[in-house]
């Protein structure tokens, strides 16, 4: 983020912008303001929080409204499990902001410096087959609409929209509070644990069905694939968390500094890529921990990249992956980053990733200083024949041409666009790509 007058580059690099304007409003009211003024202007007016969406769909060109100013705990019903927050508050902060009434999200992805509004209008989720995306958290929304006016969106006003505004991509106001439902607080107790890859995914349906939490990666150019189950344990269950030194070397010295080392490596030389990529499957190692929900979730990224994310029908999972495994052998791709490959219960959000079906994820990375097109957009054309759906916030080709197929409510939401943003205030190239003028 840059101060006015400075240019807007997201996290991944793939995205910059040079906005007329850069405003901090740190209310509700502010926002407000500052959607009526943009409206005066004729400016287009977008909402910002980390700036992780690898697709352009943050990008404001007009006036860029940086919420994070707009962060805070605003109430909690504690025996309705509900809480409040400012729109820009990062998920980091969520943890600490609930401890003191012993509660927490039911799950995360394994990032947590986004926003929430930034998280759920993206369709960010985390895995387990039991387990919707963070959007399906949402009990309420406050929100400004295009014309200025505020639209508070829960189980006693305005119910019938909230399946559209959960996940609304920024299309059809800017978000000033969101409402989650939660959970008693837990721990978690993971296992991590490379398997052969053809294992991995023969039983991964059946890990999914009988664990609360299962992922996996996959090391290209190897047969190994890294399994990850989380089992959801009471509150009060004794915790045997990482050691500190332990935890040092395997997430920041080998997954972040050694890591970065590879990347970089690969690119300057892509042929020594196969064995570098077997060398860190061999060194990943076995890893068994119990710790605070939060804490076991998510992880410290700081290798810089790039993403593609496919959702794909839970039961064609296992033969998608394989199609992928399959391209990457046959094109003869040098992939140093792994694979992820994660699932989710099906929901009834509009727009949302895993709408009206159980859903699998296959998750393609680059490095961030190579280009990724020529590895991303075949294995997208790949995944469209498994009727995927792409991740809202990273990498993707598609329009709302192809798109309005592949989601029954796709034409509500439109609908509900026109009504609630008439005059297009909340417009960018993204947006006018997938949803249309």
């Amino acid at each position: 983020m840059t101060r006015p007058g400075g240019t807007w580059t997201n996290w991944g690099r793939t995205e910059s912008v040079r906005p007329a304007r850069v405003e901090y409003p740190a209310t509700p009211d502010a926002v407000r303001r500052s959607v009526l003024a943009a409206r005066t202007r004729g400016l287009p007016v977008k909402a910002v929080g980390a700036g992780h969406s690898f697709s352009g769909i943050a990008v404001a060109p007009g006036v860029l409204l940086d919420l994070s100013d707009l962060t805070g705990l605003v109430r909690v019903d504690r025996e309705r499990r509900l809480a409040t927050f400012r729109a820009g508050t990062r998920l980091h902060r969520i943890p600490k902001l609930l401890a003191p009434y012993g509660l927490a999200m039911a799950n995360l992805g394994d990032i947590d410096r986004q926003s929430i509004s930034g998280a759920i209008s993206t369709g960010t989720h985390g895995t387990g087959a039991a387990f919707g995306g963070i959007a399906t958290q949402v009990a309420g929304v406050t929100l400004v609409t295009g014309e200025g006016e505020f639209l508070t969106v829960d189980d006693t006003e305005n119910a019938d929209l909230l399946p559209a505004v959960a996940l609304g991509l920024g299309a059809l106001g800017i978000l000033v509070e969101v409402t989650l439902r939660l959970v008693p607080a837990f721990v978690l107790h993971a296992v991590e644990h490379p398997e052969p890859i053809d294992d991995v995914v023969a039983t991964f349906a059946d890990r999914a069905a009988a664990s609360d939490h299962v992922e996996f990666y996959w090391f290209p150019h190897t047969d190994v694939g890294l399994l990850k189950t989380n089992t959801r344990l009471p509150e009060s269950a004794v915790r045997h968390p990482l050691p500190r030194v332990a935890k040092f070397l395997d997430e920041e010295l080998l997954s972040n500094g050694v890591f970065t080392a590879v990347c970089a490596l690969g690119r300057a030389v892509p042929a020594i890529t196969p064995p570098l990529s077997r060398l860190a499957a061999k060194v990943t190692g076995r890893r068994e921990y119990t710790d605070a929900s939060t804490a076991v979730f998510t992880q410290h990224r700081g290798v810089r990249f790039r993403e593609m994310e496919y959702a794909v029908p839970a039961e064609r999972l296992a033969e998608a992956f394989d199609a992928v495994r399959a391209l990457i052998d046959e094109r003869r791709y040098r992939v140093s980053f792994p694979i992820e490959v994660r699932i989710a219960a099906s929901d009834d959000l509009w727009l949302s990733t895993a709408s009206g079906r159980a859903t699998g994820y296959i998750a393609v990375h680059r490095y961030w200083r190579e280009n990724p097109a020529t590895y991303f957009e075949p294995i997208e054309e790949l995944l469209r024949t498994f009727d995927g759906r792409p991740h809202w916030g990273k990498m993707h080709t598609r329009t709302a041409d192809d798109l309005r197929p592949a989601y029954p409510r796709f034409d509500d939401f439109t609908a509900l666009r026109d009504r609630l943003d008439p005059d297009r205030v909340f417009r960018n190239r993204y947006l006018r790509r997938v949803l249309g003028e």
